[in-house]
């Protein structure tokens, strides 16, 4: 049997390959993929199997939008020169789809109606209910909420690098940072991030159903909030209002002067046990700490004080969730003034912030 009864017609290869017959007459013509045998009374091209690979990677690299100078590099060069050649040309092609998306959003922003945004970012679904669980508590109660029903919701705020989730009830403010997996478009280069307004109550039952999934799909746009499982969708109705700006608190927040480190499930116990009476003082003075409830004993729980002395009282219904949720066996309280916000952070997890509002000491009315 002739030999060249075993190769392929143009029409067949490029069937086979995924290439057009013009295609593969122009690489024919660039000497890129020569076929193994041209009859010459016909001038009919014909292709062997083993040219199969090379043809794929030709339709690949074409694909990837590389110029035939440098896919002959890929194809015929060392292997050092083709890794090169590709790791270059994703440097272009990445600097070309940031500039085209660029001049895109640009003439929809011009266009009526402006830019219709949608954000995308990819959680795992227990990261998801483990900030939800940190954050939700400092909502506001349902008497305030009736006043002030943006207190009853949780900002979702999506930006090119982070999730966030924040929740004020104006006496307490928790804000948890989450880095995705991945975050799709959230809009214009630098403009303001996706914000989005959830009902404390219906985020805490979408996060008990994403505990149960390995990744959640959040989308988020002007319709609401959509929790993506890879078999199921949550929808998350927006709720309207304006939340505080708690950008501004936080960047605004004085100079830290003391510090205090402690055990948080001594400090939890300390404040557990002093029952919900009246003010809890602390004291810090040369290393140590005293925890003074209304009317008990103090007691001393191990510490690292650092600073000034300190006078400073706390609500215990107020200082108790926000030790509740952190996580670690310490907690860091950053002190401006007795009568500023304090810092309340996690040593375990810097990326969970909340701010507690310190009372006034009545104890120390009348003493110097």
């Amino acid at each position: 049997m002739d030999e060249n009864d075993a190769l392929m017609n143009i029409g067949a290869f490029a069937r086979r390959v995924g290439l057009a017959p013009s295609a593969l007459r122009f690489y024919d013509d660039c000497d890129v993929l020569r076929p193994a045998h041209v009859d010459d009374a016909t001038g009919y091209r014909y292709y062997a199997a083993d040219q199969e690979p090379r043809a794929v990677l030709v339709r690949r690299l074409r694909e990837a939008g590389m110029p035939l100078t440098d896919a002959s590099v890929v194809l015929d060069g060392t292997r050092e020169e083709a890794r090169a050649v590709l790791e270059g040309h994703a440097v272009r092609a990445r600097e070309t789809a940031a500039s085209a998306r660029s001049a895109i959003e640009e003439i929809l922003r011009d266009l009526p109606g402006g830019v219709h945004r949608t954000a995308v970012a990819r959680l795992g679904g227990a990261e998801l209910a483990s900030a939800v669980r940190q954050v939700a508590p400092a909502v506001a109660s349902a008497a305030l909420r009736e006043e002030f029903p943006v207190l009853g919701c949780v900002l979702i705020e999506l930006d090119h690098q982070e999730v966030r989730l924040v929740a004020t009830d104006r006496y307490r403010l928790s804000v948890r940072a989450l880095r995705p997996t991945s975050i799709g478009p959230i809009g214009p280069i630098g403009g303001d991030p996706c914000r989005i307004l959830v009902e404390a109550a219906k985020l805490k039952k979408a996060a008990c159903w994403a505990l149960r999934m390995p990744e959640i799909r959040i989308e988020a746009d002007e319709q609401g909030v959509r929790l993506h499982s890879d078999t199921a969708v949550r929808d998350l109705p927006t709720a309207d209002g304006t939340f505080p700006d708690y950008r501004m608190i936080l960047d605004n927040l004085p100079a830290t002067r003391h510090r205090i480190i402690t055990n948080r499930t001594a400090l939890r116990a300390a404040i557990a046990a002093a029952g919900h009476d009246g003010p809890l003082t602390l004291r810090a003075d040369d290393q140590q700490l005293t925890l003074t409830p209304r009317g008990s004993a103090p007691s001393t729980p191990p510490a690292i004080c650092t600073g000034p002395p300190l006078r400073i009282a706390f609500d215990p219904g107020v200082l108790l969730p926000a030790l509740d949720a952190g996580v670690g066996p310490d907690v860091l309280l950053e002190i401006s003034s007795p009568s500023g916000p304090v810092i309340v952070r996690s040593a375990d997890q810097g990326s969970f912030t909340t701010l507690v509002m310190p009372v006034h000491d009545t104890s120390a009315d009348g003493k110097g």
